[in-house]
C-alpha cells in the first residue's frame, strides 16, 4: 500500500481549474484562489483541507499514515503520508479536499466530469 508522488499529481491534475503554485520545499494547490493541499516532496507527504469531523476521524483511526497539521477557518487539515495509503482514498481525499474549496458552481459541474475520469472518486460509483 503506497502512492508514489506522480499518482498524486495525476490524482491532483484530474479535477477542473487546479492551479498549482511551486514553493521553496513545496508545491500548493488552489482552485479559484482557495487553496486545498499541499505536497512536499522530501518526506514524500500531503497535507489537505477536510471537515474538522474528518480530520479528527482520520488522526484517530490511523496516526501512522494520518497526522493533524492545522486548523483555521472550520477547517482541519491533516498531513498524508503517501507511503501508508492507496490512491482509490487519497483520491476520495484529494477531492473533498478540492470540494470543500471549489465554489458551488464549479463544483455542481463535477458530475459530469467525474463520470468521465478514471481517478474520479465518483466515478466508479
Amino acid at each position: 500500500m503506497s502512492v508514489r508522488s506522480d499518482e498524486f499529481f495525476r490524482i491532483v491534475d484530474a479535477l477542473v481549474e487546479v492551479q498549482r503554485s511551486e514553493g521553496g520545499q513545496f508545491s500548493s494547490f488552489s482552485v479559484r484562489g482557495k487553496r486545498f493541499g499541499y505536497y512536499w516532496p522530501r518526506t514524500q507527504t500531503v497535507g489537505l483541507k477536510q471537515t474538522l469531523t474528518e480530520q479528527q476521524a482520520l488522526v484517530s483511526e490511523r496516526p501512522e499514515v494520518f497526522e493533524e497539521q492545522f486548523t483555521a477557518g472550520g477547517f482541519g487539515w491533516v498531513v498524508v503520508y503517501l507511503e501508508g495509503i492507496e490512491a482509490e482514498e487519497l483520491s476520495e481525499l484529494v477531492f473533498e479536499a478540492w470540494r470543500l474549496s471549489a465554489p458551488e458552481d464549479l463544483v455542481e459541474a463535477v458530475p459530469d466530469w467525474a463520470q468521465q475520469n478514471p481517478h474520479s472518486p465518483t466515478s466508479a460509483a
